[in-house]
């Protein structure tokens, strides 16, 4: 068979989701994107991290999720292409790509070790700086890809297909956790959205005739925050799992010697910036070696370690014992706060100096829709007007508002003798 033959068969190459169904991988460049080392990884990164303590079914990948981002962005253009909009074939591509890559960046466990394995480097910035590193790999093949991701694209309504209130991200996410975790209240209308969508004014925009359809969705996605991505079993979770790494760190970094994953044992010995990240394309790709798999295994190293906080702690995820946490509406005084502490630490017994690993306090915050990022509704008369503005939905301007949870998360139990 010729190489021109075999590229083309590749390019047609088709995946069953579970979700929408038959997915058509549409072109050479994006089969080559999707075989590279650097896409494949997110196989082996979990779309919701450790809500699977919560949600059994919640197993789903970065993978399934960027592949299916892609397929919605397809349908998205091919619906505005009917309603008028011209795009070109290589804005078409250059489109799919900017989604199926929009990821690219994430570690493992996506958020929970965004700040706490790199300390401050969001995986956006990751995701571009892979991107450009795929770029040289691919002799400029992506430079509109990157114009469009870094919104330097003249058609701006491109970018917000990408990154916006109601982007194919968003799109995506809601109705595969929601299908994965089976919780039904994050149920969206996404078919009838996009076809709702058109560009006026180089923006997108929704017609008259969906907004309910986006109360709908911006409804949806606050719930799914409350009942998924921020339930406090999830947060308890990945809380825990921010401390074993941040002790592991500490123990690295004082000269302990562990038997990890060679790139695991890199970023525990050393701290990086974004701007380090920038310098040395080979530290982003050491980044890119990492998967969840990397962190279980350690974990199942861990649950014999000597250092009590390392055993006791993996332990407790490998047993799901995870720690006790109390979320309310209202602030702990801290009062309250040192209490609780003190109680904690009489009764486990710990020292002072490990209170940190067995005892956290914070907030956790959520939001249906922030009014600096408009979604737009175009009006029968033509005009354009913010979702949140528009006559009879005062849902959404309560939605607005950003709502607060604060939470004690402590330890119920400990291992004190190896």
């Amino acid at each position: 068979m010729s190489q021109s033959k075999e590229a083309s068969l590749k390019s047609q190459k088709i995946l069953n989701d579970p979700v929408y169904g038959f997915i058509t991988i549409p072109s050479e460049l994006i089969f080559t994107i999707i075989d590279h080392p650097f896409f494949q990884r997110l196989r082996r990164i979990k779309q919701l991290g450790l809500t699977d303590f919560v949600y059994p079914g919640a197993l789903h990948t970065r993978f399934h999720h960027a592949i299916g981002a892609m397929h919605l962005m397809s349908f998205t253009l091919d619906n505005l292409r009917i309603k008028g909009t011209e795009i070109s074939e290589d804005e078409y591509e250059a489109a799919l790509i900017a989604i199926l890559l929009h990821d690219i960046g994430h570690g493992p466990f996506s958020h929970a070790l965004e700040y706490s394995l790199l300390r401050g480097v969001p995986h956006e910035d990751l995701s571009l700086l892979t991107i450009e590193l795929l770029n040289q790999e691919l002799s400029g093949k992506l430079d509109l890809v990157l114009r469009i991701f870094k919104n330097q694209y003249t058609r701006k309504f491109f970018n917000q297909l990408v990154s916006s209130q109601l982007d194919i991200d968003r799109l995506d996410y809601l109705q595969r956790d929601c299908f994965f975790t089976g919780v039904s209240e994050g149920t969206i209308g996404a078919d009838r959205i996009i076809k709702m969508m058109d560009v006026k004014n180089d923006q997108i925009v929704i017609e008259e005739k969906g907004i309910y359809s986006i109360e709908n969705f911006l409804s949806a996605r606050r719930l799914m925050y409350w009942q998924v991505y921020l339930h406090k079993t999830t947060v308890s979770a990945e809380k825990m799992l921010i401390n074993l790494i941040q002790r592991a760190k500490q123990l690295r970094q004082s000269g302990m010697q562990f038997h990890v994953a060679e790139a695991f044992d890199f970023f525990l010995q050393n701290d990086f910036s974004l701007q380090d990240f920038r310098k040395d394309p080979l530290l982003l790709k050491l980044f890119l070696e990492l998967d969840d798999f990397d962190i279980w295994g350690a974990i199942k190293l861990w649950k014999n370690h000597p250092d009590y906080v390392l055993r006791n702690i993996s332990q407790m995820f490998l047993t799901r014992n995870l720690f006790k946490i109390n979320l309310t509406s209202d602030p702990f005084s801290e009062e309250e706060i040192e209490d609780s502490r003190m109680k904690l630490k009489k009764k486990l017994q710990i020292p002072e100096e490990d209170m940190d690993f067995f005892f956290s306090h914070g907030k956790v915050s959520n939001y249906g829709y922030l009014t600096t990022d408009r979604i737009n509704i175009l009006t029968k008369k033509g005009e354009v007007i913010d979702v949140a503005i528009a006559a009879d939905l005062p849902n959404i301007q309560v939605m607005s508002k950003i709502v607060e949870k604060h939470y004690i998360c402590k330890a119920k139990s400990l291992n004190l003798v190896n």
